[in-house]
């Protein structure tokens, strides 16, 4: 059996040798190849992502996961698209919990890099459902406190918007409070705001290849119509499910029309669309950054808080703190298969 040695403890060496998508055990300064890939349905798979690895991060990173218990069995070093820098995938066969959200990012940001923990990884390279919030997470920004700068009226609406995502007011109570500040904005200036939302970054090409792999994408949001249906358009998104303003005169009358798209609501639609598309709840994938998306993560096989406060982060099975939306490609396409191959 080949091996490849590493230098001496201490010592800076780049990974290259690390063949991409092979899976390699790690002893005593030794890398041997694994005969069998892991077992998607057994153990959990640790992904370190956004960073600049070395044999001192391997280190590091099991030597953390040996103070929790977790005794990792498997390595990889891999590359979901040619775009994103390569990631660490280490496997851990026996473990019952993962380690919490928040102490994951506590320690990795240390060595300035993301860590996450998942079970049960979805397979990009078969089909899937991808349900997403929009404000803060497919755009950059938060539609109702844009409209309510347009009413002089952005500090009011915006700090209430604030209490609702840090899950300290109920989004429906607070979405109605917050609508009812609106009353009298031209439908103009709603198109205007319309016409220039900043998609998030690495959003579009996300999707494109989501797309590309027979995945079905769709916005569950808290926010507005007009808005979800503008941001179908710019990435290609399958359906979305939102508020509606009411309007009259072409004005907005401060009230919302038919069944508030809630915590609960965007649950439901997932769970929905996992049985109406005939797919396995592992293959469903949620992704938000406020309170209100919990519940849509929970019933997902994989959510994921997006940029999300620390209550997010920790009730989320993972959590991208910062940078580019396209490294959920990190947790669908670990090389699991074949097809794993950039």
């Amino acid at each position: 059996m080949s091996q490849t040695n590493m230098a001496q403890p201490g010592a800076e060496q780049p990974l290259t040798q690390l063949v991409l998508n092979k899976w390699f055990s790690y002893q005593d300064e030794v890398f041997l190849p694994l005969k069998n890939l892991p077992n998607k349905h057994q153990g959990l798979f640790s992904i370190a992502f956004a960073g600049n690895f070395s044999i001192t991060h391997i280190k590091a990173i099991i030597d953390f996961f040996a103070k929790h218990n977790q005794t990792v069995t498997g390595l990889c070093r891999y590359q979901p698209d040619l775009s994103l820098p390569a990631a660490l995938c280490f496997y851990i066969k026996q473990a019952e919990l993962p380690i919490n959200p928040l102490v994951l990012q506590q320690f990795s940001s240390t060595l300035d890099f993301q860590l996450v923990q998942i079970a049960c990884p979805p397979n990009l390279y078969e089909p899937g459902l991808l349900v997403m919030d929009m404000d803060s997470t497919a755009i950059t920004i938060e539609c109702i406190d844009e409209i309510a700068r347009l009413a002089n009226v952005y500090d009011e609406v915006a700090s209430v918007t604030a209490l609702a995502m840090a899950g300290k007011l109920d989004f429906s109570e607070s979405l109605n409070q917050r609508v009812a500040k609106l009353t009298g904005i031209e439908k103009s200036l709603i198109d205007e705001l319309k016409n220039n939302l900043p998609l998030m970054p690495g959003i579009k090409m996300l999707c494109q290849i989501l797309k590309q792999h027979q995945w079905h994408l769709a916005i569950a949001s808290g926010g507005f119509v007009p808005f979800a249906e503008q941001v179908q358009a710019l990435i290609n998104l399958d359906e979305v499910h939102a508020n509606v303003l009411e309007f009259k005169d072409n004005k907005l009358t401060g009230k919302v029309l038919g069944t508030i798209v809630d915590a609960q609501q965007k649950a439901v639609i997932l769970e929905s669309l996992q049985q109406q598309l005939g797919l396995i709840k592992s293959q469903t994938v949620a992704i938000g950054d406020g309170a209100n998306d919990l519940k849509m993560m929970a019933t997902a096989g994989l959510g994921v808080a997006v940029h999300g406060k620390a209550k997010v982060v920790e009730q989320a099975q993972a959590a991208i703190c910062q940078g580019s939306l396209l490294q959920l490609l990190y947790m669908l396409a670990i090389p699991l298969n074949s097809e794993a191959t950039v």
